[in-house]
């Protein structure tokens, strides 16, 4: 399925009138429609009026109980999916402020129990050191000062042992020098040091490691509810289960050929001394 990134804030008013003119085709009630699936009447009066995105196991259960045709089972499924995207592009992060993107990541932090994070090239700013922060803002626009610090402060989360962390790193990621080589040594120093936590799991992707699927993108996976990718332009937003299965199954590969404990820390041990 291919689409432009401003269908997918379309999709959902789309998808809502056309499960709305649907049911009337049908010659259903809103009622008599949530009796067929198992829902609320309110809950399908919130798929009709766009106030909440079903998901897709929703509309393949409204579909069946409207026995939709395969022709428009498939293309509303297809919408649904769109639906259940979505595209923030870099530059519209910027309009908005970068501050409001800390706000957000750290809401999206506060209510996951479960969170992991595959890094291929850079390190992420939840376990990086101020100078590395700082270096990574280079080429966002206007005054990073309070980007910095709210990125230091959403580090907190670090230590609620009520959560659970698991870090993909790539060596490359590790050895990424975008700041000065005594400042990498004390970058990796602090990978070493927050392996201890009982809470974080770093696992370490060495280069030489041997694997046929590639590290291909930065992406996050919240508990088993969204999962963000991210690239040079912007970050797509996944909230379909089959999607956030996908990414589940990419990382659980990558996590099984990786370093843990203290063949992890041997290795970034190794990394911080050569910068030094």
């Amino acid at each position: 399925m291919t689409f432009e990134p401003e269908q997918l804030g379309q999709s959902r008013t789309d998808l809502a009138a056309t499960l709305r003119d649907l049911r009337k085709r049908a010659g259903l009630t809103g009622d008599r429609l949530a009796r067929r699936c198992n829902m609320s009447q309110s809950q399908i009066s919130k798929f009709e009026t766009g106030k909440k995105t079903p998901t897709l196991v929703d509309v393949e259960r409204i579909l069946r109980a409207l026995d939709a045709p395969a022709g428009t089972v498939e293309e509303v499924t297809a919408l649904a999916r769109i639906a259940n995207t979505e595209w923030q592009d870099k530059r519209s992060s910027w309009r908005r402020g970068m501050e409001k993107r800390q706000a957000e990541l750290a809401s999206l932090e506060g209510e996951a129990a479960e969170l992991r994070y595959f890094l291929p090239a850079m390190i992420t700013g939840l376990l990086a050191t101020p100078e590395y922060v700082r270096a990574s803002l280079t080429h966002t626009p206007g005054d990073s000062s309070k980007i910095v610090a709210r990125k230091l402060e959403r580090q907190a989360i670090l230590y609620d042992t009520a959560k659970s962390f698991t870090f993909l790193l790539t060596e490359q990621a590790v050895r990424w020098a975008i700041v000065p080589e005594s400042a990498m040594a004390v970058q990796i120093d602090r990978l070493v040091s927050l392996s201890h936590l009982p809470n974080i799991r770093i696992g370490i992707l060495p280069i030489r490691t041997e694997m046929a699927r590639g590290p291909m993108n930065t992406f996050t996976i919240y508990d088993a509810r969204l999962a963000t990718v991210e690239n040079f332009t912007g970050r797509m937003i996944f909230r379909d289960s089959r999607d956030i299965s996908e990414y589940l199954a990419v990382f659980s590969h990558f996590e099984q050929h990786a370093h843990f404990g203290g063949e992890a820390r041997n290795l970034m041990q190794q990394w911080a001394d050569a910068y030094r």
